[in-house]
């Protein structure tokens, strides 16, 4: 045998190298002669074996089959990472899962792996924050573009959004871009370099086999070899297998067919053995190891040093340790599969819980609601659905993409139902702002108006008006706004001021009237009736000419009826004349006081017993015609007299009513 039967890892064209009967694999780099001459060494082998033996080699070859998978997992990922050390750093940082983060998230992440120097160990990261990002922005992007369109139908201009969270991505992964350019160049030119070296090594190795060169010169030299092959360097994924194989098959060349020191020789091959040994029992333990990702780190970087760091085995071994090391990795290879699956079925999982989301989106924009607070609930939802969305984890690869735009367009028509109906109000707004303008436009008009009496009422008016209208487009709102309440601000504060100097008018009127009443509550009448009711007349026309006084102290005009009335009925005046006298200053202070809702109840008043009086009069009028048409109408008897006595005090009662109506009638209310 000329090579430890899969001691090596498979080639890059995913062949693993057997025994003598495949070795023709490395025909590219072993002499014509030294082919031969192994396989004259392994015929010799194959006439002395027994049919048993071959049946045992068929099924080794089966079994090396059945390995096969989990040996080339393990292979491509150390010939990936011999061409790029740092990407033996790449499974320290857990892949998480990025879809579920928000864009905020996201970049916290970017930013944290491109700190990292070992820009290869985060690449796979990096493109899946890329893919999450890109997808939930263009997304985002989407969504204010249609609000746009939405608010302003009418628009020439193209739509432009500042996102400063997609600007802080841009950088952090163009440096994350920089970062791996420089890298890429200058790994290429160190694999050249390497991969030369190395093949340099190989070469030197098939001369070592040189009976004529003194044993111990030779063992130096190989000696030399080997350390200079372990500090050689990284080389090219795609040459690492065959180069390796190549290394490995001169390796044991070199100990199988030199004279070497057989002491020295079997030394080192028990070495070997007891370190592949170690290397077996450690992998027994990881086949138990709870953490299976952990565990198949682990085994790749004991399947690297298995290969690299130690060499051959004697023949009567090398099969059995390599066997023993292939089942095992399978074993782990199993595992790791159950845990894909697992993964698989969780997808699937995720993938209807997506579909359960994305048709409950699609229920909401089904739904036809009419009114804005309707609206934030239906808002709220489809907010709460695209968070469960994203939180939901990944799918299965071949229908994420399917998922991901049956998401969106779900989403898109939910927003599409819900601007259908922000157009009418964005209408109706619309409408409302012309209103509000008109009534802007008449408050400013008003504001500046000294005609207090009558611009009073309009202003107020127009307050009441701006209440009833509706909402207009949030970003005239606050400026109408501000421009109403100023010029109403404006009006009422200039109202204010006059009432203010009113009022201080007010207080000295009621100052005036309080040491008068003072002064008239100790006059007395001289007894001639024309001097007494002249000197009342003079008293009223003073009071009056004090002014009004504030609304809180009307009580003094209370008081000063009330000594009015005691003059008056010490006058000799006829009751009528006393009675309209008293009436007149009553409402005349009614007048001076604005006090408009009692002047209407007086007036009312008034009327209504007119009305009565009337009435009486006309009731009592039908009875004496039925008296007069009776046989003694020509005598007429008391009851008739006393009928005509009360018709004439009623009519003398009319004529007190009509007289204080029409005083009222007359009176100017400023």
């Amino acid at each position: 045998m000329l090579e430890e039967k899969n001691d090596n890892l498979p080639t890059a064209d995913g062949n693993v190298p057997n025994d003598s009967n495949e070795s023709i694999q490395l025909e590219s780099v072993i002499t014509e002669n030294e082919a031969t001459t192994a396989e004259t060494a392994e015929a010799t082998a194959e006439n002395t074996a027994e049919t048993t033996e071959e049946e045992v080699v068929t099924a080794d070859v089966e079994t090396e089959h059945v390995n096969q998978k989990a040996l080339n997992s393990i292979d491509d990922s150390n010939a990936e990472e011999s061409e790029d050390e740092t990407l033996k750093d790449r499974h320290h940082i857990p892949m998480q899962d990025y879809d579920t983060l928000s864009m905020e998230q996201l970049v916290d992440e970017l930013l944290i792996l491109v700190a990292n120097d070992k820009v290869m160990s985060v690449k796979e990261h990096v493109e899946e924050i890329k893919k999450a990002f890109l997808a939930k922005y263009n997304h985002f992007i989407e969504e204010k573009k249609e609000e746009y369109h939405t608010e302003n139908p009418d628009t020439t201009e193209d739509f432009q959004y500042h996102f400063p969270l997609k600007v802080k991505f841009d950088q952090s992964y163009s440096t994350y871009r920089d970062n791996k350019n420089t890298h890429f160049k200058s790994l290429q030119t160190n694999l050249k370099s390497n991969l030369e070296n190395r093949l340099a090594i190989v070469e030197e190795l098939k001369e070592l086999i040189n009976p004529q060169e003194n044993i111990k010169d030779t063992l130096k030299h190989f000696n030399e070899l080997r350390e200079r092959w372990k500090n050689a360097g990284s080389i090219p994924k795609d040459k690492y297998n065959h180069v390796w194989n190549n290394y490995h098959f001169h390796v044991e060349n070199f100990y199988d067919y030199l004279h070497l020191d057989r002491e020295a020789r079997d030394l080192d091959f028990k070495h070997n053995l007891e370190q592949k040994q170690k290397i077996v029992a450690r992998v027994e333990e990881l086949v138990n190891e709870a953490d299976v990702n952990k565990a198949f780190r682990e085994l790749q970087d004991l399947h690297k040093i298995w290969k690299e760091d130690i060499g051959p085995v004697s023949k009567e071994h090398r099969d059995a340790i390599w066997n023993q090391f292939s089942d095992l990795t399978k074993k782990m290879h199993d595992k790791r599969e159950v845990l894909f699956e697992k993964l698989r079925g969780t997808e699937l999982e995720n993938l209807e819980k997506k579909k359960e989301i994305i048709a409950a989106i699609e229920v909401l924009a089904t739904v036809k609601v009419n009114s804005h607070s309707q609206w934030l609930a239906q808002i709220e939802k489809v907010e709460a659905l695209r968070a469960a969305f994203f939180a939901a984890g990944k799918v299965p690869s071949d229908v994420n993409e399917e998922t991901w735009g049956a998401f969106k367009l779900a989403v898109r028509n939910f927003n599409s139902f819900k601007n259908s109906f922000y157009k009418d109000i964005k209408r109706e707004q619309n409408e409302n702002l012309e209103k509000k303008n008109a009534l802007v436009a008449k408050a400013q008009q008003l504001q500046e108006s000294t005609d207090y009496t009558a611009t009073t009422p309009i202003m107020k008016k127009i307050q009441e008006e701006w209440k009833q209208i509706g909402h207009v487009p949030r970003k005239y709102s606050d400026k109408i706004w501000k421009e109403f309440k100023d010029a109403c601000n404006n009006y009422f504060n200039k109202l204010k001021e006059q009432k203010d100097e009113h009022n201080a008018e007010e207080i000295e009127a009621f100052d005036k009237k309080k040491s008068y009443l003072e002064t008239l509550r100790e006059y007395q009448l001289t007894g001639d009736h024309k001097t007494d009711l002249d000197a009342i007349k003079l008293h009223i026309e003073t009071w009056k000419n004090f002014g009004k006084v504030p609304f809180p102290r009307r009580h003094i005009e209370g008081k000063f009826n009330k000594i009015l009335d005691a003059l008056f009925d010490k006058l000799s005046l006829s009751k009528k004349d006393t009675d309209l006298l008293r009436f007149t200053n009553r409402i005349e202070g009614l007048s001076e006081n604005n006090d408009t809702r009692k002047i209407e109840s007086e007036k009312i008043f008034l009327m209504r017993k007119i009305d009565e009086v009337n009435n009486e009069i006309l009731q009592l009028e039908n009875n004496i015609q039925f008296f007069t048409n009776t046989r003694n109408a020509k005598k007429e008897n008391s009851i008739v007299l006393e009928v005509r006595k009360n018709i004439a005090i009623h009519k003398e009662s009319l004529d007190g009513w009509k007289e204080k109506l029409k005083q009222l009638r007359n009176l100017k209310i400023e």
